[in-house]
């Protein structure tokens, strides 16, 4: 079953001013170019492809691709580039764009996650199908306890009478940290979504859970990324 990468990059992030494309890593890479770099040694994937309005970004991908055949360059429409587009009409315009079966959304703002996390979860994506799930999507599980203000009291426990209760004991609750989804093509054309009904949850931790959204996460991801 083939599968298809898409990378968006846009250009104008108003939280980290050219966040994909200036230096990040001690070397000088950029978080385009390290990410380019980590999926040019996926085994399992049929083409990348890197929808994007940035000029600065796509220089970068084919000086990092260099020919490679795999790796392809679609010149995203404007509309579809703000950060006033709704997510969905981006997400729909993801199968006119690639020819596999499957398809891996991914970023570059995960500068921590590497091939073989890819290859992993691409595995058990095929795993998960055979039981039951449809798609896969990338999650942090949070086991601490979580307040709503709206509300006024802890939402993750059900023992009204026991509140504090060990965090072991708590309901796991999870936050989609963004990394990757994987879903069909089948699914992204009838449900316009980058999941389906029933996602498997894989379940990331330590760094390779950060998203970087803010200037203070790429300063503070800069640091751990050169230790």
């Amino acid at each position: 079953m083939k599968l298809s990468i898409v990378l968006p990059i846009r250009k104008g992030s108003q939280r980290v001013k050219d966040k994909n494309i200036r230096p990040f890593s001690k070397d000088g890479k950029s978080l385009t170019e390290l990410k380019i770099t980590e999926l040019l040694k996926l085994k399992s994937v049929d083409e990348i492809v890197v929808t994007s309005n940035y000029n600065e970004a796509i220089e970068q991908v084919k000086a990092i691709a260099k020919g490679d055949p795999r790796v392809k360059i679609d010149i995203r429409p404007e509309h579809l580039c703000s950060s006033s587009t709704i997510v969905r009409e981006l997400i729909e315009y993801m199968p006119t764009i690639t020819k596999g079966e499957n398809i891996l959304w991914l970023h570059v703002t995960s500068p921590f996650v590497k091939a073989q996390d890819y290859e992993d979860a691409i595995a058990k994506y095929f795993e998960a199908l055979k039981e039951g799930y449809d798609s896969i999507m990338s999650v942090t599980e949070i086991r601490n306890f979580l307040w709503s203000d709206q509300s006024k009291k802890i939402i993750n426990i059900e023992d009204s009478n026991n509140p504090w209760i060990q965090t072991q004991d708590l309901e796991p609750l999870y936050e989609i940290n963004h990394a990757f989804y994987i879903n069909s093509r089948e699914n992204y054309l009838s449900m316009s979504d980058r999941i389906g009904k029933n996602p498997y949850l894989y379940r990331l931790k330590g760094s390779k859970v950060i998203d970087i959204d803010w200037e203070d996460d790429f300063e503070l991801a800069r640091k751990i990324y050169d230790i």
